[in-house]
């Protein structure tokens, strides 16, 4: 991982444009091709980013850039569409890279442990004809929470949560993303499912073509009678 503070601006083209002005900002660059620009707060929260599969390259500025000040020019690029990040650094505070190695990935709570071993047992409550293909399947970037089949044959990455937000929308969209490029699991789609999911993680989750399941945990226990959701 490379950490860079800098001050910088940073203009975001594609399906939508988004303009930083120049200010100190954390640019943290990631082997697995992520750069996100952070200022210092916001809570966990990048101001801009480009997802993976992306390409920084660094180059230098043209004739205007440099009577404005600026050093060096990041074009990150992603590389399955035409969306493009372009930091212009006009000063350069810190720049280190770190080797962090492999991350064992995030130790579930209880709830959320117990759900992953209850769906797994009950995999037909996603639809009639599912079957599991195995629980905490490994990808590069991490674990899918269950991998699946359906009816149809086909492979479905499955993301659990005790409760849904956009940020596990944008984690199950990145296994997605990847799988998708191996021809043996190809075509691959994705289901996230929770006790609970916002709003906004719902409209996020159907705009990229992700189902939303609501799970009811007591149900599932055999606690009650009340059937799980399919949305």
């Amino acid at each position: 991982m490379r950490l860079v503070i800098a001050r910088c601006s940073v203009d975001y083209e594609g399906r939508l444009r988004a303009h930083l002005p120049l200010a100190t900002r954390l640019l943290v660059v990631k082997a697995d091709g992520s750069v996100l620009v952070h200022s210092d707060g916001g809570s966990y929260k990048p101001l801009n980013w480009m997802s993976p599969p992306a390409v920084l390259r660094a180059v230098e500025p043209d004739e205007d850039d440099r009577e404005a000040g600026v050093e060096s020019v990041w074009r990150v690029q992603n590389a399955k569409s035409d969306d493009r990040l372009i930091v212009r650094i006009h000063e350069t505070i810190h720049d280190s890279t770190h080797e962090l190695g492999v991350d064992p990935g995030l130790i579930k709570d209880g709830v959320e442990a117990d759900l992953q071993r209850l769906l797994a047992e009950q995999i037909d409550t996603l639809g009639a004809g599912f079957s599991l293909v195995r629980r905490e399947y490994m990808t590069a970037i991490g674990p899918v929470d269950i991998l699946a089949r359906d009816a149809e044959g086909r492979t479905v990455a499955i993301e659990l949560k005790r409760r849904g937000d956009i940020d596990g929308v944008e984690q199950l969209t990145r296994y997605l993303e990847l799988m998708n490029r191996d021809p043996l699991l190809a075509p691959v789609r994705g289901i996230f499912a929770a006790q609970k999911i916002k709003p906004q993680a719902r409209t996020l989750a159907t705009d990229r073509g992700i189902e939303c399941v609501t799970l009811d945990y007591d149900q599932m226990r055999g606690v009650d009678d009340s059937a799980s959701r399919l949305f």
